[in-house]
């Protein structure tokens, strides 16, 4: 029979995706079948998955890392944030409906049968499942109707490794917290916990394994350390955003707007990795950098929404004005929908907004429709005469003079558009920097001519390196149980 298990945090942000990817990559390694799931994801980073339809990007990691197609049945939940309209619900990678967060408590248990659904299809085949929680079991005023850690758990009959960060302090308290919190139901289906983001000596976290032991009775299957590798790899959400370091007085200096709906990021990832490239992410409240030399707007999962809180923050003009000194922008996705001279929402698809006016650097138009464009392509830049691979997510359709120059060609259709004077370039695909022909050719321009990065190698490295970590540090036996 198929095994499982599943890691739960005791809080957001302790480290679940990248010990499940880093497990997934362990026991591919080892020659294992091993699948990636998890129920429900939040998150505005999604990718398409091969048999289509939209995932958490952190799942399309986890495929990659066990060396397995990714699926929609990996996440068959996805909720992504907007404006005024709650969260969009994507269920098995289809759009399911929208609600506000207390409507979606209510709309939780229609889910679970889908999500049992999925958990079947990824144990077909295969000989383990590693699912990653979301949240915290801890969080027990939403327990009723959880379909993401110990509803699930409890009814799919996964056994749970609690995970606790160390890094953020407290770690003791909130494993023995969840421990003296949870109802017995909940609380049978934990067999053990790890450690994460451990610095410094291990040894010296002796006696506080001791203490957690005495208190919970749960053995530790390992202290994992600072995993510096982990780094290297896509990020899930945003709230990684707010430690992710600027760089190391690159040559050129990129800098990108953190919009409050900014979706799919991880874009920016192969540049932030090139040594002679100091990628800036500006906060709410700073002004972008008057030394830059290229602004890249991001996707958005509110283009309407995010445009409102782009003139906000000021950054409207600071990018007129980066634009009047010869400065460079390139818009991805709902970043080149609002570098046109308006966005149209009759339908009120993105809240109540029906139009506004966009920053007017490219001759476009977009407007919102309710059918969505979601399909992984093989592309082309025109721009830089090099392929391209990534894929698309987006709602509306973008129309105008500038069209006349398409920025790229996807899967042999015109996409996109450039400016007259090439400073201001948009496209709908994203992955547009993982081409390392492309980036070569886009930094090249800039006067930048170094060897450049092989991304895709470094992302399956640093999963190897993760991988290995993980080996040295976790309890053997403990491994082995999950395949014997």
């Amino acid at each position: 029979m198929t095994k499982a298990i599943m890691l739960q945090g005791t809080g957001s942000d302790v480290g679940k995706t990248v010990l499940v990817a880093g497990l997934c990559r362990l026991f591919a390694n080892r020659g294992v079948r091993v699948r990636p799931f998890k129920p429900q994801n939040m998150s505005n980073n999604a990718a398409v998955a091969e048999d289509g339809g939209e995932i958490g990007r952190a799942q399309w990691l986890q495929s990659l890392a066990a060396r397995v197609p990714s699926s929609v049945h990996m996440n068959p939940v996805l909720l992504k944030p907007q404006s005024e309209t709650g969260s969009q619900i994507i269920v098995q990678g289809k759009v399911w409906g929208q609600a506000k967060g207390r409507d979606y408590q209510a709309l939780k248990p229609q889910l679970l049968g889908a999500v049992l659904e999925s958990f079947a299809t990824m144990r077909a085949g295969t000989d383990l499942v590693i699912v990653e929680g979301a949240g915290s079991p801890a969080e027990i005023n939403l327990r009723q109707g959880d379909i993401a850690n110990m509803g699930f758990a409890t009814r799919a009959n996964v056994p749970v490794v609690l995970v606790g960060d160390i890094d953020r302090g407290g770690v003791i308290a909130s494993l023995v917290g969840t421990h003296h919190i949870l109802p017995e139901e909940d609380r049978r289906m934990i067999r053990g916990y790890l450690i994460n983001k451990f610095r410094g000596d291990i040894s010296l976290f002796g006696e506080g394994v001791d203490a957690i032991g005495g208190f919970t009775g749960w053995p530790c299957y390992g202290v994992v350390p600072w995993l510096k590798a982990a780094g290297r790899l896509p990020a899930e959400d945003s709230v990684v955003l707010e430690r992710l370091a600027r760089g190391s007085d690159g040559a050129l200096k990129v800098a990108v707007p953190v919009l409050s709906r900014i979706a799919n990021f991880d874009d920016l990832d192969p540049l932030r990795a090139e040594p002679d490239v100091d990628l800036v992410f500006v906060r709410s409240g700073e002004r972008l950098p008057a030394d830059a030399g290229l602004v890249v707007l991001p996707g958005s999962k509110s283009t309407i929404g995010d445009l409102m809180d782009l003139r906000a923050q000021g950054w409207d003009r600071d990018i007129a004005d980066h634009v009047r000194r010869g400065g460079r922008v390139i818009g991805i996705c709902g970043g080149y929908q609002m570098l046109g001279r308006m966005v149209h929402d009759p339908l009120g698809i993105e809240g109540s907004v029906t139009a506004t006016p966009g920053l007017g650097l490219l001759d476009v138009e977009t407007e919102m429709a309710p059918e969505k464009t979601l399909r992984n392509s093989v592309a082309f830049s025109r721009e830089y005469d090099a392929p391209l691979s990534g894929y698309e997510i987006h709602l509306g359709v973008t129309r105008g003079v500038d069209c006349d120059r398409p920025s790229t060609m996807i899967d042999g259709r015109p996409d996109g558009a450039l400016s007259s004077d090439g400073l201001i370039m948009g496209t709908y695909l994203h992955g547009l920097f993982t081409s390392d022909a492309y980036r070569a050719k886009l930094l090249a321009s800039f006067g930048l001519t170094g060897e450049r990065t092989d991304y895709r190698a470094g992302v399956e490295a640093a999963l190897d390196e993760v991988a290995t970590e993980l080996e040295a540090v976790l309890d053997p036996a403990w491994l082995d149980s999950l395949v014997q």
